[in-house]
C-alpha cells in the first residue's frame, strides 16, 4: 500500500489557501479516482482506493500543518508501511506559483510540516511533491501570506499544477519517481 499525504490545515478558514495546496491535491486525486469515503482515523481524514493498479491511502492530517508528523508517523507505524511508499504533497514558497518540484528524498527546508514528518518517521527517504505558491511580498508576515487565498491568475496556475501532481503521482505509482521528476519538474 502507498500513503499519499497532502499537507494543510483543517477547517473552512484555511480552505483553498496557499498552505492547503496539499489538501487540494489529495481532494483532486480523490475525485479523479473516485476515492470518496474519507473517514477520521489516525488523527487524519483517510480514504482507501486504487490508483494505477496500486492500493493507496489518501491522507489529510488533521493535526494542523506543524504537527503533520504525528498523523503520518502513526499511519506508517500502524500499517507497517515503509517510508519509500509514502508520497507527501505540500506547498513551497521558494517556487513560483504552479511550479512543481519532485524529489525522491531530502530534507525539510523551511517547511514546518515536513520538519514534523521527518522528526516522527526518522528518515528523509520518501518521495515528495512540492507545489510552488510564490514568495510573500515584502513586509508581509509569512504566516498571513501562506494562509491567504490565491489571486484568480495564481489559482489558474495552481489548478494546472494540481492536475500535473495527479499525473506525477500516477507516474510514481506505475513507473518511478525519477520518471515523474523528468516529466513534471518545473511545470
Amino acid at each position: 500500500m502507498y500513503v499519499i499525504a497532502g499537507l494543510g490545515n483543517m477547517g473552512p478558514k484555511y480552505e483553498r489557501t496557499r498552505h492547503n495546496v496539499g489538501f487540494d491535491a489529495v481532494d483532486y486525486l480523490a475525485a479523479q479516482y473516485r476515492i470518496n469515503s474519507f473517514k477520521t482515523k489516525h488523527k487524519s481524514l483517510v480514504a482507501e482506493g486504487i490508483i494505477q493498479g496500486q492500493k493507496v491511502m489518501l491522507v489529510k492530517p488533521q493535526t494542523y500543518m506543524n504537527n503533520s508528523g504525528e498523523a503520518i508517523g502513526e499511519i506508517l507505524s500502524y500499517y507497517k508501511i515503509p517510508s519509500q511508499n509514502l508520497i507527501v504533497i505540500y506547498d513551497d514558497i521558494d517556487l513560483d506559483p504552479g511550479y512543481l518540484r519532485i524529489r525522491s528524498k531530502g530534507g525539510a527546508g523551511t517547511h514546518n510540516g515536513m520538519r514534523s514528518i521527518l522528526s516522527h518517521i526518522k528518515t528523509e527517504d520518501f518521495p515528495r511533491i512540492r507545489i510552488g505558491i510564490g514568495k510573500a511580498p515584502e513586509r508581509m508576515d509569512l504566516a498571513a501570506y501562506v494562509t491567504s487565498k490565491f489571486s484568480d491568475e495564481e489559482r489558474t496556475k495552481i489548478n494546472a499544477a494540481i492536475e500535473n501532481v495527479s499525473l506525477a503521482v500516477a507516474t510514481i505509482l506505475c513507473a518511478s519517481v525519477e520518471i515523474a521528476m523528468s516529466k513534471y519538474n518545473g511545470q
